[in-house]
């Protein structure tokens, strides 16, 4: 009995041993920008996966959208963190992430510069291109949707405390693209009319959607740095972390990309 507790834990012991957490910077460009981003992956999987785009905030690709991206991997997808705004181009000055962010407002860049990061995803060849989503926070969230309008072969779109422009008239006329949309019940920066106005949109569209609202949440709830950036940039009442709309928020995708998906 002894020696097969010893077999047994031998055994297990190996099996962690092969899942190997792969993360590497990926040069691209698009426009004439020089970008980098950041793709994460285990190894040990060697079949095609779903893979999984990820936005950044207004901040640009930092430390946080590159944890996103390996707990991503760590599940068993093939993440890649796009970087909308050049390489190494991050801030944690809110004039800053302004005067970044709002060159894509309003634009077709924004949608293209998302679907440049979704290509390197997909050029990666460890994707199975027909489970394929774009997750985005803030800024990204709004890019993610952006992208999803342009008619990207998303399977998926999900924003956390994203901005939720509404979709334009026939966008989704050729997308089986489902949503979902997790937002802070405080957030004052996109209040519910613009909830109301996303949905009206979907509902005339009639999308597939879910919308998940955490009371007590404000923009930015899923961010563990939230509330130093809100005493940086003054943004007290603005931003802040919210630990509980954070967990739930996460597992509440999961369980969406696990229905959208199926068995990875």
């Amino acid at each position: 009995m002894k020696h097969l507790t010893i077999a047994l834990a031998f055994l297990a012991a190996a099996a962690v041993s092969q899942a190997k957490l792969v993360t590497k910077a990926v040069p691209y460009e698009h426009g004439g920008t020089k970008l980098e981003g950041y793709l994460a992956y285990d190894d040990s999987v060697k079949t095609p996966r779903p893979g999984v785009l990820v936005i950044h905030e207004w901040w640009g690709l930092n430390d946080y959208a590159k944890n996103r991206a390996e707990a991503l991997a760590k599940m068993g997808y093939v993440a890649f963190a796009a970087d909308m705004f050049g390489a190494g181009t991050a801030t944690t000055d809110a004039a800053k992430a302004k005067e970044l962010s709002g060159q894509f407002y309003g634009k077709p860049l924004m949608a293209e510069r998302a679907r440049a990061g979704l290509d390197q995803l997909l050029k990666t060849g460890l994707v199975d291109e027909k489970r394929v989503a774009s997750i985005g926070y803030c800024f990204g969230g709004t890019a993610t949707l952006a992208l999803a309008y342009s008619g990207a072969p998303l399977a998926a779109a999900v924003t956390f405390h994203g901005g939720l422009m509404p979709a334009p008239a026939g966008a989704l006329d050729h997308t089986k693209t489902k949503f979902l949309v997790l937002h802070g019940g405080l957030d004052p920066m996109v209040k519910m009319d613009a909830v109301d106005a996303f949905k009206k949109s979907l509902d005339e569209a009639k999308a597939d959607y879910q919308i998940v609202i955490y009371s007590g949440a404000l923009h930015a709830f899923s961010n563990p740095a939230a509330d130093e950036l809100a005493r940086k940039n003054n943004l007290q009442g603005g931003i802040g972390y919210n630990e509980a709309a954070s967990r739930r928020s996460w597992a509440q995708m999961q369980a969406f990309f696990s229905e959208v998906f199926g068995k990875k």
